[in-house]
């Protein structure tokens, strides 16, 4: 696998998954937010009242309502790197309408900006997508590649010698494999190989945030 190999999965992984970093957040945050805006005419009113919390995974629900649209809207991208936020629950308290200036666009902006005002309270985390990466070659060059991986933040998994070769796999972030071809060609004289696949997201490290955010 190539570096144009890389490059065609990290597109393969904006089209399948969405996009390659997500963000997610780590604590529960209690909220109260009016919006309210004078036009001249009609104005806009809302005010709502709950909390975000950290979730298990995004259940699909039925028909969205004013608020839950405005939800949809807010987490499509998070404030840490631009990545969509994942992972979160918002539990509806209380609200508040005007009769005159209460709309589906005031509730659906209430909300929007309840989530933008209150996201740094949730201390989210960037999300990285894990590859499981397999590296078959010559066993004289087994110590070398071992190291090469974990020079790159790879965690060892398996490690197996079939007669004059080795088989390791290891899980390595899909930012930290840019350039590895090239690596694993001058440490086994090019007799070395790898394959990998998804696993799934993770929190980055904090040298790989400031990566992500440029």
């Amino acid at each position: 696998m190539g570096e144009l190999h890389l490059e065609v999965y990290v597109e393969r992984m904006c089209r399948e998954y969405g996009v390659a970093y997500r963000e997610t957040p780590t604590r529960r945050c209690e909220f109260v937010y009016t919006h309210r805006k004078q036009t001249g005419g009609a104005g806009q009113f809302a005010r709502i009242a709950g909390y975000f919390e950290p979730m298990e995974s995004d259940p699909e629900t039925g028909r969205d309502t004013d608020i839950e649209k405005g939800f949809k809207a807010a987490i499509l991208k998070g404030s840490l790197c631009g990545a969509p936020i994942t992972s979160i629950r918002f539990v509806l308290k209380d609200g508040t309408f005007h009769v005159v200036d209460s709309s589906e666009l005031a509730f659906r902006v209430c909300t929007i900006v309840a989530l933008c005002e209150n996201y740094a309270k949730t201390q989210s985390v960037i999300l990285e997508p894990i590859m499981t990466v397999e590296v078959v070659a010559p066993v004289e060059f087994q110590s070398s590649v071992i190291g090469g991986v974990t020079s790159r933040r790879g965690t060892i998994l398996d490690s197996e010698v079939h007669d004059d070769e080795f088989t390791v796999t290891a899980e390595v972030a899909l930012n930290n494999m840019f350039g590895y071809s090239s690596q694993l060609r001058g440490q086994t004289q090019g007799k070395g190989e790898f394959t990998m696949e998804y696993k799934t997201h993770r929190a980055t490290r904090s040298w790989t945030v400031q990566q992500s955010t440029r």
